[in-house]
């Protein structure tokens, strides 16, 4: 049941199946293992080991022993924090609600200023929108990840962050739609329901629930799903759009996580309920 109108990179991937799997198991994951796991999503050998390496290189992969002996991978704990982070945001139980907003404001001497474009990228993947030059703002459930995103990359002394309440003078439903291209974000929501609405459908269709089957399908519905809560940061429902795609969306990923996962464990080698 692939997809073929998604393209789905062999990095992303197996960081996709640590978050899903990998980091449940008792030990490291053994290299054999993870081309098994990754031939099961149409990636080959040669692309799991070269992308495992740029892992390793980036520092979330660490090289470990199995206890058998056999070579595998395991996450940095840089990796672990990630994750941690992660769950927060792409696992969330329902829409999210009104908790104020948190503010970045940013300074950066003229004699680092490549430091700037840096702060620029990471705020902007972390979710957060412009509201004004140097100034960075976000749902203020996002304080404790972005904490914890700059304090790693050592940006900290940098910024200062504020929490407080949008009071005018125009409409926060207006600034909100000045602050963040709702309109592209809505195309993202629109491509994951394309791909991955039908599959639900056919899932819904059956009585079986096979694990191969269960685990291709939800690591590739991840795969895509886990980028999506970074591009929306999970805005309040009164203040977006009405019919805004992303309810569907996340209903999708949400049935066919509670279909599949535990399911497709059966198959990666973790246990039911080992997970979020």
């Amino acid at each position: 049941m692939i997809n073929v109108s998604e393209q789905h990179a062999p990095r992303s991937l197996i960081v996709t199946l640590y978050g899903a799997y990998g980091r449940f198991a008792p030990g490291p994951v053994p290299v054999a293992e993870l081309i098994r796991l990754l031939a099961a999503v149409g990636v080959d050998a040669p692309s799991v080991r070269s992308s495992v390496s740029r892992l390793k290189r980036r520092g979330l992969l660490l090289p470990a022993r199995t206890a058998t002996g056999a070579a595998g991978y395991e996450l940095s704990p840089e990796a672990r924090q990630l994750m941690d982070d992660g769950d927060r945001r792409i696992y969330l139980a329902g829409p999210p609600e009104d908790e104020g907003w948190v503010l970045a404001v940013f300074s950066v001497p003229e004699s680092e200023r490549q430091k700037r474009h840096v702060l620029r990228s990471r705020l902007a993947g972390l979710g957060f929108g412009t509201a004004a030059p140097g100034v960075w703002i976000a749902p203020a459930r996002l304080y404790e990840e972005t904490r914890h995103t700059l304090g790693r990359l050592r940006l900290d002394p940098y910024v200062d962050f504020f929490r407080g309440e949008h009071l005018g003078f125009a409409p926060t439903p207006e600034a909100v739609a000045r602050w963040w291209d709702l309109a592209a974000i809505a195309k993202e929501h629109e491509h994951f329901l394309d791909a991955h609405a039908p599959v639900l459908h056919a899932w819904e269709g059956r009585t079986d629930t096979a694990p191969e089957d269960a685990y291709r399908d939800y690591l590739l519905a991840l795969d895509t799903w886990r980028h999506l809560p970074y591009t929306d940061p999970g805005l309040p429902a009164h203040l977006l759009p009405a019919d805004w795609p992303g309810v569907r969306s996340a209903e999708v990923f949400r049935g066919l996580h509670e279909r599949l996962r535990d399911a497709g464990a059966a198959f990666a080698g973790a246990g039911p309920g080992d997970g979020p």
